[in-house]
């Protein structure tokens, strides 16, 4: 897949925030659909179907989270990348927010090039649920498409972040991935979590997939063994 093949859906009241930040993306070569509040939002992510829904929080007629509510409920969208476009000082949405669905949240006033490189970052998740449905490991079965985990022929339901932070860690087996490298691709460079957010995460999988197939690199990060 390439810029061309990915659809952004721009959601904003503020007509010089569609005008700025569309320019840069679409000249980044992404496809970029825009709309002026919450239920128009809605509306073209439904007919579009894009793989990132980028939504201010405080618009007329429907607010982000809300649209954001109505987005995760369509069977379509449920791989739909969405990130909040929110000002400084609203930071008390952001419980809401992640509640609502929303995997992300980029603060504004924020520099074109910054922005656009979020949001390459943000697609490489969407790349890498693409390039691998499904993985197969011993007895363990990743199913993206569905987000399913099957362990020895036991369906095991993850909250999201899990599934997320699992299917990273399996999508290379051996690898030690980086702790910041984690936290990029599963949480995101806007989102502030605790030191200790991966260790719990981490520790609820052994619980759940089982300890011996992740191991601690100390001072680095983590690894999955097959």
């Amino acid at each position: 897949m390439t810029e061309k093949d990915i659809k952004i859906l721009l959601v904003d009241d503020e007509p010089d925030i569609l005008e700025i930040v569309g320019y840069n993306l679409s000249n980044e070569g992404y496809q970029v659909i825009t709309a002026e509040n919450g239920h128009e939002g809605v509306k073209k992510a439904k007919k579009e179907l894009p793989h990132l829904i980028i939504l201010d929080v405080m618009m007329p007629e429907m607010d982000g989270i809300e649209a954001c509510e109505l987005i995760r409920k369509h069977p379509e969208l449920k791989h739909s990348i969405v990130t909040f476009l929110t000002a400084r000082g609203e930071d008390y949405s952001q419980v809401a927010g992640f509640d609502a669905g929303a995997d992300d949240y980029i603060t504004k006033p924020i520099k074109p090039k910054v922005l656009v490189s979020k949001v390459k970052a943000l697609l490489r998740r969407f790349k890498q649920e693409e390039n691998d449905t499904t993985v197969k490991l011993g007895n363990l079965v990743i199913d993206r498409d569905e987000y399913k985990i099957i362990l020895k022929g036991k369906e095991i339901v993850l909250p999201r972040k899990e599934f997320e932070l699992l299917s990273l860690l399996a999508s290379k087996p051996g690898k030690v991935f980086k702790r910041e490298d984690i936290l990029d691709t599963v949480w995101g460079n806007e989102v502030v979590v605790g030191g200790r957010t991966i260790d719990v995460h981490i520790r609820k999988l052994r619980e759940k997939i089982g300890d011996d197939s992740f191991k601690t690199v100390k001072g680095v990060g983590y690894k999955f063994v097959d």
